[in-house]
């Protein structure tokens, strides 16, 4: 019994320190150069205005890009400390003091920013230190109550033992509601900031915008190779840049159709088509129809002139 008590102790201890570690040292990923602004937009943008002319210069930055969500007043999602416009679920962090693809919070536990790139791993390394508190506290309840009994000899290494149960058994609570509420983030395919600010599309707020139900939505984070999900490897779907969405709330120039991915509407003239301009989480939306190229261009065309509220608005 004490040999398979040590195996497993180190196991967890294992897994724990490989997931903490990735989660501090994975470097939070950033939007890709599409999304910065060109040395010629940026000097359009300072030197007019703000008016119409701003407007302009952003609408021709985002009409090609994979961007579905805005700001609360209607406009496209810019930041102008970083220079680019915000892919979708992108935040500027302050402490970072730049911008973080499907940000969730900034954690001072590890000194990290927690996003798209190492979010895997904050869960991974919630869920080991949890099991490993668990098993602490476990193995060391036996001793915990012979302390109580006075069933252990009088040394001063049985307030040690006090000490460790007491630890453990903390941890495990905090760390247990933690990881829970994580774990319902996951399901429902929501960040920290987006709970406390629910994402906005082009005509209202919708916070279950980027579900795709639960099996999707686990997928989006461990990935589809099930042998990887215990392991603090990365595996994730997608780029962090597009995400595809469950849209409810349509433009009202398209058919009135159910808007949600992974609905079998047949319909294909709607504004979020049903593959984003990336193709890195196409699996996700496997029971839908496709799209053409062509209908995808004349779609984006709609996304850059169709919107008049196009403006510059600083967001964090």
């Amino acid at each position: 019994m004490g040999v398979v008590c040590l195996v497993a102790y180190h196991i967890f201890f294992m897994l724990f320190v490989w997931s903490y570690w990735k989660t501090i040292f994975t470097l939070p990923m950033n939007p890709s150069k599409e999304f910065h602004l060109s040395y010629s937009d940026k000097e359009s943008l300072e030197r007019e205005p703000r008016g119409e002319s701003q407007q302009e210069v952003l609408r021709r930055a985002a009409k090609d890009l994979p961007i579905y969500t805005r700001t609360m007043s209607g406009a496209i999602r810019y930041c102008d400390r970083c220079h680019l416009v915000k892919p979708d679920r992108c935040h500027h962090c302050s402490v970072c003091d730049k911008c973080i693809l499907k940000m969730d919070h900034h954690c001072p536990w590890v000194n990290n920013c927690v996003g798209f790139s190492n979010y895997k791993f904050f869960l991974l390394f919630l869920a080991y230190s949890l099991l490993y508190c668990l098993f602490i506290a476990a193995t060391d309840l036996q001793y915990f109550i012979k302390f109580w009994t006075n069933g252990l000899p009088d040394t001063q290494a049985k307030f040690h033992i006090m000490f460790l149960f007491f630890a453990a058994a903390m941890f495990s609570v905090s760390l247990s509601s933690l990881f829970g509420y994580h774990c319902w983030l996951v399901s429902k395919n929501k960040s920290t900031l987006e709970v406390f600010r629910a994402p906005i599309f082009r005509h209202r707020t919708d916070k279950n915008g980027f579900s795709l139900g639960f099996s999707k939505n686990l997928r989006q984070v461990f990935g589809d190779e099930k042998k990887y999900w215990l392991l603090p490897v990365f595996s994730s779907l997608g780029d962090g840049c597009s995400f595809p969405t469950c849209l409810v709330n349509q433009d009202p120039e398209q058919a009135s159709t159910p808007g949600c991915l992974n609905s079998t509407s047949k319909n294909e003239n709607h504004l979020f088509p049903a593959k984003p301009l990336r193709d890195s989480q196409s699996h996700l939306l496997t029971d839908t129809p496709s799209w053409s190229e062509n209908s995808a261009k004349a779609e984006k065309g709609k996304v850059g002139m169709s919107n008049p509220a196009l403006t510059m608005e600083n967001e964090t």
